[in-house]
């Protein structure tokens, strides 16, 4: 018989958690390092004993400029994304994946001190957002989920925080799917179905239990 898939999870800590100040830090520090190599490169040029006869400053400024330098930075680096317009015809940045993973990884596991995040039922690289591209159209946040273990019973209630805390938080343009990761439980088919059918998700918020153990999930959530 196969051991059940994370059967015995490993406990990430939340600085292992992947944030956006950490793609900043990336950002910022290969942005330093191509301003030292643009500082040597026009160091090197005054230096040179080739072609040092300039008539003024801004002869040589130009000439230096001429080089191949590396650029500074640009959109793809620095995260830049474009613009769209909202229903209500505001302008508003695209959601990513990291903006999501935010939202959800914070939210307690319904049985342990611990968070999605921690225990990895939620990760980026599960997360798909596809943002509308044109005014009026539905854009879809996708979301797989890895239970702890194959016959965790408690996977429904999971993607329904996760749902709950999503509607709450995201405009009404994205669609929410919320599925399991497949393979990794045992009744995959039919936890999907639940946590995607509107008039159980509808019943399920309206039970007042139920919404105990929600808001008790979401308190730990900015």
């Amino acid at each position: 018989m196969t051991e059940p898939l994370n059967a015995n999870p490993t406990v990430l800590d939340v600085s292992e958690l992947p944030r956006r100040d950490d793609i900043s830090r990336d950002f910022s520090k290969r942005n330093l390092e191509k301003s030292e190599e643009q500082l040597i490169y026009s160091k090197l040029r005054t230096l040179s004993l080739l072609s040092t006869d300039y008539e003024d400053d801004d002869e040589m400024t130009t000439d230096i400029e001429e080089l191949s330098l590396p650029e500074l930075s640009d959109a793809s680096d620095s995260g830049d994304r474009p613009i769209e317009a909202d229903s209500d015809g505001s302008r508003t940045e695209p959601i990513d994946a990291q903006e999501i993973y935010d939202l959800i990884a914070p939210i307690s596991d319904p049985e342990h001190p611990l968070t999605l995040g921690q225990l990895a039922v939620v990760n980026l690289g599960d997360i798909k957002i596809t943002n509308p591209t044109e005014k009026g159209q539905i854009g879809e946040v996708l979301i797989r989920i890895t239970p702890t273990i194959t016959h965790c019973s408690l996977a429904t209630l999971i993607g329904l925080g996760i749902r709950v805390r999503l509607e709450r938080c995201l405009p009404k343009r994205f669609r929410i799917v919320i599925l399991l990761r497949k393979g990794t439980h045992q009744s995959e088919n039919q936890v999907n179905k639940q946590l995607n059918d509107k008039e159980r998700v509808s019943a399920a918020c309206e039970n007042p239990q139920l919404l105990r153990v929600i808001s008790h999930m979401l308190s730990t959530c900015q």
